[in-house]
């Protein structure tokens, strides 16, 4: 890493999801950890350190919406048992290979702590910033209790194990106190798992978890601490109450319909698709832990993937980026790219990890874009994405430079 503290960025080509053309010969401004000025005219800063990009595409650093860093095996009920000490070390690896492939921020929607989000914005080791809501709320036999049919652990026998992704809570009072808890405990928004899961042992896809009014509850407490909440949702049905109920960010959304996907976008909602992981736990999900039972149920919400991108586009419901993948699953993050471009237009894509994802994060202006004010949070990339968004695969392979807080962590620059 580099103590410089100013950069200049010259004769970029500016690509960050606002057009279907980019932007050509830009130069870009770094002054300590924030982006001063941006210019397709000459900048004088005669005391930066001057880089040349030669044309190649300027991107802000991407921001995936929807992981797990503590989901070190597909099999999460034996991850939830894991010591502490060993989610932490493996999550430190999933972390670094995330900023690696040019993601400078990711939203976790289930398991990370305030103790790992520390450990990366005081530098123990190198990872993207990570936003955080804890442990995901379930309701009992919902996503997330992994105790299965004859297990008769009590239901807080997870709540406090960093390998959990969610904790247990029944009831409109409880639910009140875990939200609370959460907050207490550092969250930044809410996750509730209000569908039936994939992973989990007892919820069919099409199980609606909690009550309205334990969902309405959860949203009034988030609201209360001036943050949302974020719902695991696969049916129409389990979106459109949720919607109602005031959840504000919809994860995967693999069956809705357009009158669902019309009613969620007057209402401020956003939607967070991650078509990448149905690709993987049919692929490798067995192999690498993921029970029978729940390999079966991949193929109910797999298969109507890219209708429900189309269907969304067409409602106006803004989508962002999402990977949601587990354990050495992990490194097909930036495949979701490939797979949305199927039925959507690139810059749209592209615009999903960054000026939309901030949104979501309520972060607009600050990452995700290139701006005079944001953080200087960047990539480049060899060729243009725009015309092949595979180059944003490959682990990082095409971005010879990544900048994370205006600090080189990758400069392979010819």
């Amino acid at each position: 890493m580099s103590d410089v503290t100013s950069f200049l960025l010259c004769n970029a080509r500016l690509v960050d999801g606002t057009s279907p053309a980019p932007r050509e010969n830009v130069s870009v401004l770094i002054e300590n950890d924030r982006i001063t000025q941006v210019s397709e005219s000459a900048i004088e800063a005669p005391n930066a350190t001057r880089l040349d990009l030669a044309g190649r595409t300027l991107m802000p650093g991407l921001i995936d919406c929807h992981v797990h860093v503590v989901a070190t095996t597909a099999d999460l009920g034996a991850n939830a048992q894991l010591p502490d000490s060993l989610i932490t070390a493996r999550s430190t690896r999933i972390m670094r290979d995330m900023l690696m492939r040019g993601f400078t921020t990711v939203r976790d929607v289930g398991g990370a702590d305030r103790g790992l989000q520390q450990a990366v914005a005081e530098g123990y080791f190198e990872g993207p910033e990570v936003v955080i809501c804890g442990k995901a709320l379930s309701q009992t036999g919902g996503h997330t209790d992994y105790r299965g049919f004859y297990d008769e652990r009590d239901d807080q026998y997870q709540t406090r194990r960093l390998g959990s992704l969610g904790r247990i809570c029944d009831g409109v009072d409880t639910v009140r106190r875990a939200t609370r808890e959460e907050i207490k405990s550092g969250a930044q928004f809410i996750k509730v798992m209000a569908n039936g899961g994939v992973s989990s042992p007892s919820d069919p896809i099409d199980f609606l978890s909690y009550s309205v009014g334990e969902l309405e509850a959860i949203v009034e407490e988030a609201s209360n601490a001036q943050t949302y909440v974020s719902a695991h949702l696969y049916t129409d049905e389990a979106i459109r109450r949720a919607v109602l109920a005031g959840i504000r960010s919809l994860e995967h959304c693999n069956l809705i319909t357009l009158e669902t996907a019309r009613l969620a976008a007057e209402k401020g909602a956003m939607a967070c698709p991650t078509l990448v992981t149905y690709e993987m736990l049919k692929q490798e999900g067995a192999q690498y832990g993921l029970k029978p039972d729940s390999v079966a149920k991949v193929d109910d919400v797999r298969l109507a993937g890219l209708e429900s991108l189309k269907i969304m586009r067409e409602a106006g419901l803004t989508m962002a980026y999402g990977s949601d993948l587990l354990g050495e699953m992990h490194r097909h993050q930036s495949e979701e790219f490939v797979i949305r471009t199927r039925v959507l237009p690139a810059h749209d894509v592209i615009r999903s990890a960054t000026l939309d994802a901030a949104r979501l994060l309520r972060r607009e202006g600050d990452i995700g874009c290139i701006a005079p004010g944001a953080r200087a949070d960047l990539i480049v990339v060899d060729g243009n994405p725009l015309e092949d968004m595979s180059l944003l695969t490959g682990q990082g392979a095409h971005m010879p430079l990544i900048m994370q807080s205006g600090r080189l962590i990758k400069h392979q620059l010819q």
